[in-house]
């Protein structure tokens, strides 16, 4: 009898054994990713990936939150409250010139959207036109980053314009409104026009930073310099859930826009903001590959696109490091 009892209990050291082991092999890191803002067309690549399972089956456990600008979601990430950020690539330099451990280990809209914003009623035909009057930003935006080049490039001073702060739910409705005599507003391509449209206003006129002098890498996926030393593995399966995930989009752009509004519900549900999305989308998804990015290598660190936004920023906004555009960056994680 002592026999099969042997046997038994072997059975169930091994089952216990088994049950272990795949508890173990279903084990996620819980993973925060802070966007920019609230939810809008550009987000939709990772709410593509969180609906079809990438990051699940890269390990991760995706909890994506909105923010309150990219120089807000890189502080979040710098602090650890957040693993990574979708944000502006130069407000992360910005940050990471003063010592914020940060580092873009991937680049998703390679090349910058902003744009100065106009009301068309306002007669402004050209950005000299903008002498004495008044634009709306958001505090820790991105977009506020490059427009002092923009205004000496087109024979303005930074003094030659003003710029008010409102908060970025706010910055639309008082763009429409005209809050405080202001003609415009700056933002970005990506988004901004498609929700002047969406809340009943017409076709603004835009100035692209662009055609300014202003070559700029876009949005980054920021990490913090302790997960990339001592996390590298989770750096490198996140990216490659992201990269996987925005090939899909670019695939099929309307899949991704109802991923995002399965997440995110509500409004976001709608035919009209699910419209609005998908023009965003198609904006982002034409910017994923720079000039330079010869090969079209989704996620890309273009090293001379880095160098040209390092110089502009040393030469006309002040940024002071002695690093070289390499030490923001690296390549080492990309699929």
């Amino acid at each position: 009898m002592g026999f099969p009892m042997q046997r038994m209990t072997v059975a169930a050291a091994a089952l216990a054994v088994g049950l272990v082991a795949t508890s173990s092999a279903l084990a996620l890191d819980d993973v925060r990713l802070r966007l920019n803002w609230m939810y809008y067309g550009s987000h939709s690549g990772f709410a593509l990936g969180k609906d079809k399972g990438y990051f699940r089956d890269a390990g991760i456990n995706l909890d994506i939150r909105s923010g309150n600008g990219s120089g807000s979601a890189n502080r979040l990430v710098a602090n650890g409250d957040s693993t990574f950020a979708y944000g502006s690539c130069a407000s992360m330099v910005n940050l990471a010139a003063q010592g914020a451990p940060l580092i873009s280990v991937a680049v998703i809209d390679a090349m910058g959207t902003d744009a100065a914003i106009i009301r068309p009623d306002a007669g402004v035909k050209k950005l000299g036109d903008l002498k004495g009057k008044m634009l709306l930003t958001t505090a820790n935006a991105g977009v506020n980053t490059f427009f002092p080049l923009v205004l000496k490039n087109a024979g303005l001073t930074k003094e030659d314009v003003k710029i008010t702060n409102v908060p970025e739910g706010a910055l639309v409705s008082s763009y429409l409104q005209g809050a405080g005599g202001a003609v415009g507003m700056l933002g970005g391509l990506d988004d901004k026009p498609a929700e002047i449209k969406a809340n009943g206003g017409p076709s603004p006129v835009t100035f692209a930073y662009s055609d300014f002098g202003v070559n700029q890498v876009g949005y980054c996926i920021v990490a913090n310099t302790k997960t990339v030393k001592e996390n590298p593995d989770l750096v490198k399966r996140f990216v490659a859930a992201t990269i996987k995930s925005y090939k899909a989009a670019e695939a099929d752009p309307k899949a991704a826009i109802a991923s995002m509004a399965d997440i995110v519900g509500g409004t976001m549900a709608e035919d009209q903001a699910k419209e609005q999305a998908l023009a965003v989308l198609n904006v982002t998804l034409s910017v994923l590959y720079s000039g330079a990015n010869k090969e079209k290598r989704l996620g890309y660190n273009v090293p001379s696109d880095w160098d040209d936004m390092l110089n502009l920023m040393k030469s006309y906004n002040d940024l002071k490091t002695d690093k070289p555009a390499t030490a923001f960056y690296t390549n080492d994680f990309l699929p």
